[in-house]
């Protein structure tokens, strides 16, 4: 957000410009709010800490979209407070077919009147817009939704074994379930997001997920170290099941 000098050119359905900066620290001071979407908190604080405290302007708003820790989310809160910065967690949900789609679910922790402030720029990349709680709250909230879909794969993974057993058609019973009120995202999104392609990576990624899931239900004193192992289970077993779908 902004009005930066220098506009190259306007483009998409919505008629956005955009403009070209040479560095990060330049483009913040241009930004009401800067939204960042990288692989793990420790890149949110390193560009917050290192590239944009120095250029954002009192007032502005430092976004994380991406999957981290409640402990993090608090961290970004306090070192933005520190300029006179607010920030929120607002981890996504919908993957890359959300996201191309404009139907993202946007987690959202931190002030409620922050979050109010930076809603319509969620709106316009996502259906669903969840206030939370307070800092840290969004990415707790994204944990157990990564968390219980990959228990639902460990589900599925297990129903279509005994259907193996059983003699049916992985493929054909999974379609099947996919009509009918046994459906979940889990299933809906086998053969659709995951594919033979790209399962090897989204096994890694989840895994990786539920390393997360297991560190925040630990600092928060609670005990799950069943569901940790069962949703670590959907994940390393997604592979597999892809593959048996596909045989």
């Amino acid at each position: 957000m902004g009005a930066p000098p220098g506009v190259h050119g306007c483009a998409g359905r919505s008629g956005a410009c955009a403009s070209h900066h040479t560095t990060i620290a330049d483009l913040a001071s241009a930004c009401d709010m800067v939204a960042l979407a990288v692989p793990t908190d420790e890149d949110v604080l390193q560009i917050v800490s290192h590239d944009l405290l120095d250029g954002m302007r009192p007032g502005s708003v430092v976004v994380n979209h991406g999957t981290g820790v409640p402990r993090n989310a608090i961290r970004l809160v306090q070192l933005c407070a520190d300029r006179g910065l607010d920030a929120l967690d607002a981890p996504v949900s919908g993957g890359r077919p959300g996201a191309q789609a404009r139907t993202l679910t946007v987690l959202v922790g931190g002030a409620e009147a922050v979050a109010q402030r930076c809603e319509p720029v969620f709106r316009s990349f996502a259906t669903h817009v969840v206030h939370a709680g307070p800092a840290g709250a969004g990415q707790m909230a994204k944990l157990f939704n990564n968390a219980l879909l990959m228990m639902n794969q460990a589900a599925i993974a297990d129903v279509v074994d005994l259907g193996l057993r059983a003699g049916l058609d992985p493929g054909t019973l999974v379609e099947g379930l996919k009509l009918g009120s046994a459906t979940s995202a889990a299933l809906t999104l086998l053969n659709t997001m995951v594919t033979p392609d790209t399962v090897e990576h989204l096994s890694r990624v989840e895994a990786l997920d539920m390393q997360l899931f297991e560190e925040a239900m630990t600092a928060a004193g609670v005990e799950a170290a069943e569901a940790t192992a069962r949703g670590l289970s959907g994940a390393n077993r997604l592979p597999d099941l892809v593959r048996q779908l596909n045989r």
